[in-house]
């Protein structure tokens, strides 16, 4: 055969990235977060809540065991869209960070934003504002599921709460307006949209959901009508047994005992009412996972799945609030009633660890983690490497091809402090980080290896040391056995509130010392 056409047989055979000697092309983004979600809620963390479009993501993709959110809505969403922590003085959200949506945009991605941006209702800091071409959702912490615009109850003050659609407010909804399946629905026709125009896209799309108030449809809330009998403490048992089925979590790890805050189950008096908040609180998870499903269909049917990586988290563990409201006697669910789930039920939430929002305890920190990108990540995967939300700006960045910008609108950016989940995705190991640092309301935290320091500000107010990998349901306290090490700890916890303006906390801290 003449060289010629050997040549161009070869061609015709070989995929056009082997001819050109190209990098394979960028893949879409879809990173999806819970509100107050617990790690063992849904179904491939141990949760009996009916997730099927979550499990499937998990089975044909990774679940990370170890990676951790800020234990706090505000905190959290300024880490995940900066690669920084949290700089709680100056503001979460400065002219001196760059968020994915504007780093992201850089690099010739359509990007957009559905559901609680809770960073800032004014300009320049809204989601147009920094980077988002389509926003539509929830400026503020939380709201009325069936009516955002219906005030606060009076023990909030009655404050009446932000939604919407880019720079416009929406002041009314429709009679049947529910807002986990607004987002979903926004981010669905998103993506159709955005696949359609043939650039890569970064969809961020942000669920209210179960963040209180406890409000879900009556059809999700009959799925779990009497499921909730057997208690918190029924509950936690159940799902842990499930964890160790499925590898989630180490058999030597010892079993925390009951929360100082939760209750005993069978001294309570109103078990019906209370299986009925946990019930409404499954729906509002069911809901969610129902949503997912149609962005996922989106996908497919967009022909765009393939090329897509979609991530699912939480931004902090089940939440403990209780309000005015929470009491037997007030339905759970109502579009008139404002309820919680209660610390009991939190703690069931969080199995196998200790706390919830707001505390930097595993149980406040550790968040479910799926990724899933067809023919990239090995499918039904487990990954135990250590990971944060501050890895998302770097891991994004090397996907679309970019660079995280020393300057941008004129003004030094702050350097980035994650590092790219790339390799971990890939099934490689990466270096990782030497050490993580948290904060919230003075309770403080640092992880060094399998070293954890912990400070509950709320509780005993003195440093907790613990070694995860045979505790990582922090139940021995080796402070005293290890004094140096808490030390030298203690004092890179301060340097690094001092870096960082993390203000209650490092006032706190020299107080203490």
């Amino acid at each position: 055969m003449h060289l010629k056409s050997v040549i161009l047989l070869a061609a015709s055979l070989a995929t056009p990235l082997a001819i050109a000697g190209a990098a394979p092309p960028r893949p879409n983004i879809v990173l999806i977060m819970a509100d107050d979600m617990g790690f063992s809620d849904i179904g491939c963390y141990g949760g009996e809540i009916r997730t099927p479009n979550l499990d499937r993501l998990a089975a044909e993709g990774m679940r990370f065991t170890q990676f951790y959110n800020n234990a706090k809505c505000t905190t959290t969403r300024a880490s995940l869209l900066t690669g920084l922590y949290a700089r709680q003085t100056g503001g979460l959200l400065t002219s001196k960070m760059v968020t994915l949506g504007e780093a992201l945009r850089l690099c010739g991605y359509q990007t957009s934003l559905s559901g609680k941006w809770h960073l800032g209702s004014k300009a320049p800091n809204r989601p147009v504002d920094r980077g988002f071409d389509e926003y539509y959702g929830l400026m503020d912490g939380c709201c009325n599921f069936f009516n955002p615009s219906q005030p606060d109850p009076p023990f909030k003050g009655g404050r009446v709460r932000t939604w919407g659609h880019n720079d416009k407010l929406i002041t009314e909804f429709p009679a049947d307006f529910y807002s986990t399946d607004a987002i979903a629905d926004h981010a669905a026709k998103t993506i159709r949209r955005f696949s359609a125009a043939g650039k890569p896209f970064f969809a961020h799309v942000t669920f209210t959901a179960p963040h209180y108030p406890l409000h879900a449809k009556p059809q999700d809330i009959a799925k779990y009508a009497g499921k909730y009998s057997m208690g918190w403490e029924g509950l936690r048992r159940q799902r842990y047994e499930r964890q160790l089925g499925m590898g989630l979590i180490d058999p030597k790890w010892p079993v925390a005992p009951r929360d100082s805050l939760a209750l005993e189950w069978d001294a309570v008096a109103d078990q019906e009412w209370q299986a009925s908040r946990m019930a409404v609180y499954a729906a509002m998870v069911d809901a969610m996972d129902q949503g997912i499903g149609r962005i996922l269909k989106a996908l497919k049917e967009s022909g765009v799945e393939q090329n897509t990586l979609v991530m699912f988290l939480s931004d902090n563990g089940g939440c403990a609030e209780q309000l005015g409201h929470d009491k037997p006697g007030i339905t759970p669910g109502l579009k008139e009633n404002y309820t919680t789930v209660g610390p009991s039920w939190a703690w069931a939430q969080n199995t196998p660890f200790r706390r919830f929002k707001a505390w930097v305890h595993e149980g406040g920190i550790s968040t479910p983690l799926i990724a899933h990108w067809p023919g990239r990540i090995k499918p039904n995967s487990l990954n135990s490497q250590v990971g944060h939300i501050i890895d998302f700006m770097p891991t994004f960045l090397e996907l679309a091809g970019g660079k995280y910008p020393e300057k941008h609108n004129g003004a030094e950016i702050l350097p980035v402090e994650g590092l790219s989940l790339v390799p971990v995705l890939e099934g490689r190991p990466r270096a990782g980080h030497a050490q993580l640092f948290w904060e919230w309301s003075g309770n403080r935290a640092m992880r060094e290896g399998d070293w954890k320091l912990v400070w509950d500000d709320k509780a005993e107010k003195r440093w907790h040391l613990y070694e995860l990998k045979g505790d990582r349901t922090e139940t021995r306290n080796l402070a005293a056995d290890h004094p140096d090490r808490v030390k030298r700890m203690s004092e890179a916890w301060l340097a690094w509130a001092e870096r960082t303006g993390t203000t209650v906390g490092r006032k706190k801290a020299k107080a203490a010392n």
